[in-house]
């Protein structure tokens, strides 16, 4: 047996913990329960919907054929006639073919075709009953369980709970903070810098027992420069704000700042890792990348001030990459999460593997995290970072930087061992 292909199959016997997804609940997909942004059809294009239709846009299908193709009445022959001249144009994109693989692995069909569509269509539908899920991420994609940061919820009331363990989101309490929404929520609202502070303590002692980690993606619409800020000046801020009071933006930044870093020392009496979205955006036409690129170094401030918490840093802060690689490697409170980078460049994060193995511990990488709305596409998403990570690692045995009898520890500290280690065990137990 080659080298590659003995590591090619210990790479695909071990299994994975997937430590980012956004997925919906699995009965809101089996009862068909729509919703505008996350879940808008119940159909075969949906596979086709989270990260490929941004590439479709990119690609320049028309916006108006985009809604039509994944409006919930637009019949599925139109649907393919929609999608079939764009997906010739992304199909060997890394989201792309991440619907490859998953059409493959839970379908059996090598493509969408003409002559496939038929098939996958019914063979969608057929996959959607209770217990799918599983399914698809423990025997097809072969994840031991997620990590669910909800996009509907601050901490989601999850049905499976074994399956899908939760993140405790803390953007509508601190660096996007929205008084309304957590109030819907939560019933918990408050109008001095005291109380909502107690509003904060309130969701740390409610679901921090049960959450893996917290989870911030507020880099989408700010910089990451958290500064310290006294509370005297958060306490006149807030109070301004709950009067109904416009703040600046530096005064807004100022707030935040204050909450932000409030509920980074609340992660950290909880024992819960600190997640931070860093690098590409999702979606299309308006990412700043002087920001993007700034996001390292704006974090190092932060990882000073906080060494004793696990900070989480995700997606390789791709295209700044090495930024990243120099971070874990300076800081001994700092992971790097591989999460969705497979598929916004699959060649990069070879590179960046390699690269990062011989220059940082091998303790301080994740390694998986399929960051879709939609389960089906996990399991095509964790073929590529595994076909990526059978890559990396062949090359570097192959050229002496990692000896061959030491793969099977690396493969498994890369593949679950460090995410067992990082995040706390909420395996559900009996009563």
């Amino acid at each position: 047996m080659t080298l590659r292909h003995s590591i090619r199959d210990l790479v695909a016997q071990t299994p994975f913990i997937d430590t980012h997804e956004h997925l919906v609940e699995e009965s809101r997909r089996v009862h068909g329960v729509l919703h505008p942004a996350l879940f808008p059809c119940d159909d075969w294009s949906l596979l086709f919907y989270h990260y490929t239709g941004d590439d479709l846009l990119s690609a320049g299908m028309p916006a108006e054929d985009r809604k039509r193709l994944f409006a919930p009445d637009t019949p599925s022959e139109e649907k393919y006639h929609l999608l079939e001249p764009w997906w010739q144009r992304v199909r060997h994109t890394g989201y792309g073919q991440a619907v490859r693989h998953t059409l493959r692995l839970l379908y059996s069909e090598e493509d969408l075709t003409a002559a496939s569509l038929p098939r996958i269509a019914e063979k969608y539908r057929a996959l959607i009953c209770p217990g799918f899920y599983a399914q698809v991420l423990r025997q097809k994609a072969c994840v031991e369980h997620c990590q669910v940061n909800s996009l509907e919820r601050i901490f989601m009331e999850t049905e499976q709970p074994d399956l899908l363990r939760q993140d405790l989101s803390t953007v509508a309490l601190s660096s996007g903070l929205d008084r309304d929404e957590v109030e819907r929520q939560s019933g918990q609202n408050a109008d001095t810098l005291e109380g909502w502070l107690q509003v904060i303590d309130w969701h740390f002692e409610r679901y921090g027992p049960r959450a893996v980690a917290t989870k911030n993606q507020s880099a989408y619409n700010r910089r990451l420069d958290y500064t310290p800020v006294a509370r005297s000046e958060a306490e006149v801020l807030f109070a301004r704000l709950a009067r109904g009071e416009a703040l600046s933006p530096v005064e807004s930044k100022r707030l935040q700042d204050f909450l932000m870093r409030y509920c980074i020392q609340k992660a950290t009496e909880y024992g819960l890792p600190v997640k931070l979205h860093t690098g590409y955006y999702a979606g299309i036409a308006h990412m700043p990348l002087e920001r993007v690129r700034q996001n390292a170094s704006d974090l190092c401030p932060l990882l000073r001030d906080f060494p004793d918490t696990r900070f989480v840093l995700m997606h390789i802060g791709y295209p700044y990459q090495d930024e990243f690689i120099a971070l874990a490697k300076h800081y001994p409170n700092v992971t790097i999460d591989l999460c969705w980078a497979w598929i916004i460049n699959p060649t990069a994060c070879v590179r960046f593997v390699k690269e990062f193995l011989t220059a940082v511990p091998a303790s301080k990488l994740l390694t998986f995290g399929g960051d879709y709305l939609t389960v089906e596409p996990v399991c095509g998403h964790a073929e590529i970072a595994r076909m990526g990570l059978t890559q990396a690692l062949t090359e570097l045995v192959e050229e002496g930087w990692l000896p061959r009898e030491e793969l099977p520890g690396v493969i498994e500290l890369l593949m679950r061992g460090n995410a067992r280690a990082l995040f706390p065990d909420r395996t559900p137990t009996s009563p």
